[in-house]
């Protein structure tokens, strides 16, 4: 019984992993991207986002209650899980490792954000806009901290991807592994890309 449980447990935070988190990761990075064409750019964008309807119900529904789960249940993950040589080799245990140490990184610049930034919004009612995160990004240790975390946060994503498409049973053939692990390279490249440019736009 205790094995089926986590069996589903495992399933539920990989899914909640690439939908919605995953989605919203590639979603947060793309209006962040804004910031690359001129404050104005970024501001419009960061306002018709929290001009959503519903916001606060979506906020809840699609990222902070699946963030919680995922969170808490890889941290347990984390602690508990083994590399296995024998299945999966040198290059994926490298990747497990990292995989799990990007979590913890990642976690910890996820909870930071949040409070930087919505929940000063919501307590002091700090207006979420291109200079906020200038001034967050004027430091050179927070600048340093941000592109830590960003980079930790869309490795996790797109190794992850990998890891759920095994997972979930679409790609079961060494081959399809091998074009997963090009996707998945492909994905980390582009999007942390955006989320470095980003950095550098608002700090500029």
């Amino acid at each position: 019984m205790s094995e089926n449980r986590e069996f589903f447990y495992r399933r539920i935070h990989s899914l909640l992993g690439v939908i919605p988190i995953g989605l919203f990761l590639m979603q947060h990075l793309v209006v962040n991207h804004f910031a690359t064409y001129s404050p104005e750019a970024f501001n419009q964008a960061a306002h018709f986002m929290e001009n959503l309807p519903l916001r606060i119900f979506l906020e809840f529904a699609l990222i902070y209650i699946p963030l919680l789960f995922h969170g808490i249940y890889g941290v347990y993950i984390a602690l508990t899980s083994e590399m296995n040589l024998k299945r999966y080799g040198y290059f994926r245990n490298w990747m497990f490792i990292l995989q799990r140490a990007s979590g913890i990184i990642t976690l910890i610049f996820v909870v930071w954000h949040v409070w930087e930034t919505r929940l000063a919004h919501a307590i002091y009612g700090t207006e979420i806009n291109f200079d906020l995160m200038a001034q967050i990004l004027s430091s050179p240790f927070m600048f340093g901290f941000y592109v830590l975390g960003v980079v930790a946060a869309v490795f996790h994503f797109a190794n992850g991807l990998w890891s759920f498409t095994v997972t979930w049973g679409l790609t079961v053939t060494p081959k399809s592994q091998r074009v997963m692990t090009i996707v998945s390279l492909g994905v980390f490249i582009i999007f942390t890309y955006m989320g470095l440019a980003s950095l550098i736009a608002f700090a500029s």
